[in-house]
């Protein structure tokens, strides 16, 4: 699978398509205040007197979520430059995904928010290409935003297929606790090595002193395979129409997804490795469903369930067949029906803010 011709949310705005099914809105409106609280601080501490300032929305997918993190921006540089008395200056948002993103639906969605007026012009401009390389010129960025992108891989880990060609990880397509201890440290070694690049990237392209706010899934526990989630489900789903002999058992055992979920203290690590970049603040949230605490367990388990179409079917589909797209997320409807009825559903996320050293020696 060559993750950057089949890795899309689904397009449109469709009844299955990521617009209309996200959750993130949720974790955008907590993490919203972080990402104001960067902005005025670069505004305040070091780039008050630029008549440009460019961001970058890396991984913007398309939907309410991107535009709300360009209404941040463009409302919080205004206020902050009103309160302090100084110019306001003109903004340049980069909005990045990769090629098969739905950019016209994106640019359609900017006609609800005004960029330009008497105190403000902002210019946006599509970026498409992988965050896992260069996008931007050097020393060009001011802020970069990247909001449950990161966690994507550049490509399924070479490991979980052995020497002899055999897939290691049969059955399961992510970590699990009945996975062989290889897959685990194949996930992490490519995580590793995607941000690692990342944030190299990003270290070139970013002036000095310049700020990345960064929201990944993340875990709390130290085992990679203590999680339970969306993979976890879905390999669920794709399992039972393997008995029912709707899937080959070898397109099971040959799939894995191009996606990891850290814990902090990995994070940590790798950007204190890489080098490029001070930690100003990193800490754990959990987005719970409280606004659907009252709705039937019913209709909870089929919108999760239409969620997690809108991000997977794209890369399911290639593998697996449009014939029985139906079929697999109405069996993940029934899984999270069940599951809802018996724990609580909620995100664990991580805020991570990284300001760029004046001086990078490596």
């Amino acid at each position: 699978m060559d993750v950057k011709e089949v890795l899309r949310m689904n397009r449109g705005v469709a009844d299955n398509s990521y617009a209309q099914n996200t959750f993130t809105q949720k974790v955008n409106a907590i993490t919203k205040p972080l990402l104001e609280n960067t902005i005025r601080g670069l505004v305040l501490k070091n780039f008050r007197s630029y008549d440009l300032l460019n961001v970058a929305d890396l991984g913007c997918a398309t939907g309410p979520n991107t535009i709300s993190v360009i209404s941040t921006v463009v409302d919080t540089v205004k206020k902050t430059c009103q309160e302090i008395n100084c110019s306001t200056p003109e903004l340049q948002i980069y909005l990045n995904d990769l090629v098969g993103n739905d950019f016209n639906s994106l640019f359609n969605d900017l006609s609800r928010i005004p960029l330009h007026d008497e105190d403000m012009s902002c210019f946006v401009m599509g970026a498409p290409g992988s965050f896992h390389g260069r996008l931007f010129p050097r020393n060009s960025l001011h802020l970069v935003h990247s909001s449950y992108g990161v966690h994507w891989l550049s490509q399924v880990p070479r490991e979980l297929i052995s020497k002899q060609g055999l897939p290691l990880n049969r059955g399961k397509i992510y970590i699990s606790k009945t996975s062989p201890p290889i897959v685990s440290k194949a996930y992490l070694s490519q995580f590793r090595k995607d941000f690692t690049l990342f944030l190299s990237c990003r270290s070139e392209e970013m002036v000095p002193e310049s700020c990345a706010v960064l929201i990944l899934h993340c875990r709390e526990s130290a085992n990679p395979w203590e999680f339970r989630g969306a993979w976890e489900h879905l390999a669920q789903a794709i399992s039972d129409l393997v008995s029912e002999g709707l899937i080959e058992e070898e397109k099971l055992d040959t799939f894995n997804v191009p996606y990891y979920i850290s814990s902090k203290e990995e994070i940590i690590d790798i950007v204190e490795r890489e080098g490029s970049f001070t930690i100003e603040l990193i800490e754990t949230f959990t987005a719970d469903d409280s606004k659907e605490q009252d709705e039937d367990i019913k209709s909870k388990g089929q919108k999760m369930a239409k969620n997690m179409r809108s991000f997977t079917e794209p890369m399911i589909s290639h593998h697996f067949g449009n014939a029985i797209m139906d079929k697999l997320y109405d069996r993940v409807s029934c899984i999270l029906i069940e599951f809802a009825a018996k724990e609580s559903t909620h995100r664990t996320g991580i805020k991570v803010v990284l300001r760029r050293k004046a001086a990078i020696s490596k």
